[in-house]
């Protein structure tokens, strides 16, 4: 979930509210992923992430989960936030890779798992390496999935040869980290997708994957196909920006970005709104 400003760039916490009951009552997600990249957590402070899951949370009750991102490229940080997370009424936690300084594997163990042993939360790993700089090899995945508290991966790394080895070999549940994967990864046993289209095709994404899941396969590879515009076009430029111009322009909160991501130009706009109508969704208010 992107997170709602103001017009002068402060938190909005009443267009969280309302954006996060659109979500999940009308676009059907199950969780919410808060203070993720796209909720621009590298520019929100500590205050402000504690505030977004108790606004939430008093905005979805039980109706969903909130997941916390709370990953940094320092552990001890990292612990700090996910224990506040965890004491602000977080059900669960998204760590991704330390990012920059490019740790050895064994360093990601002791990341993970120090952080998975410092609150009762299920923790889902984020393997992005293409923002991380590194990933998670497989054989670390394997290892750091015995800790109780590791169930989950946000896979946006999409080698499903490796990956097929970490579920045959685990219990780990994976997610789709790139929204047109969520096909291709429901077939090797994935189990959906943590997605950025889906401030916007939630409900159809569902959709897609109960279709999948009661062996409806020629019906998932339709709604696959019909969703593919938007699945790529929200990406043409950083997800945030277009997300919340999508938002702004059907009239839900969404604000602007804050530095140094920048709002959407008119071209980029009008770009999302014709990849929308491809995939049969009008941005209207």
């Amino acid at each position: 979930m992107v997170t709602p400003f103001r017009p002068d760039g402060s938190l909005d916490a009443d267009g969280a509210q309302k954006l996060a009951a659109h979500l999940v009552d009308v676009q059907r997600n199950d969780a919410l992923v808060l203070s993720g990249t796209g909720g621009e957590s590298p520019t929100t402070s500590e205050a402000e992430k504690e505030t977004l899951i108790r606004v939430v949370r008093e905005a979805i009750g039980d109706r969903a989960r909130i997941i916390a991102g709370v990953g940094t490229n320092d552990t001890a940080h990292t612990v700090e936030l996910a224990r506040a997370a965890e004491k602000a009424g977080a059900d669960g936690l998204l760590v991704v890779t330390p990012y920059y300084n490019k740790p050895p594997q064994a360093g990601l163990v002791r990341h993970f798992t120090t952080v998975a042993g410092e609150t009762g939360l299920p923790v889902m790993l984020y393997d992005i390496p293409h923002r991380s700089g590194i990933p998670i090899a497989t054989e670390t995945l394997i290892r750091v999935a015995e800790h109780p508290n590791i169930v989950a991966v946000k896979d946006a790394k999409s080698d499903l040869i490796a990956s097929s080895t970490v579920l045959a070999s685990t219990d780990l549940a994976f997610y789709s980290g790139e929204d047109a994967g969520t096909l291709p990864w429901l077939s090797i046993g994935a189990v959906g997708v943590v997605g950025t289209s889906t401030h916007f095709v939630g409900a159809r994404t569902q959709e897609l994957i109960a279709a999948f899941e009661r062996g409806d396969v020629a019906e998932a590879l339709r709604l696959h196909r019909q969703l593919l515009p938007i699945y790529t076009g929200i990406f043409r430029t950083a997800g945030t920006i277009l997300v919340k111009a999508g938002l702004n322009a059907m009239g839900l909160p969404a604000g602007p970005v804050r530095s140094p991501l920048v709002d959407a130009t008119e071209d980029e706009t009008a770009q999302l709104r014709a990849d929308c109508l491809a995939a049969g969704v009008t941005l209207a208010a």
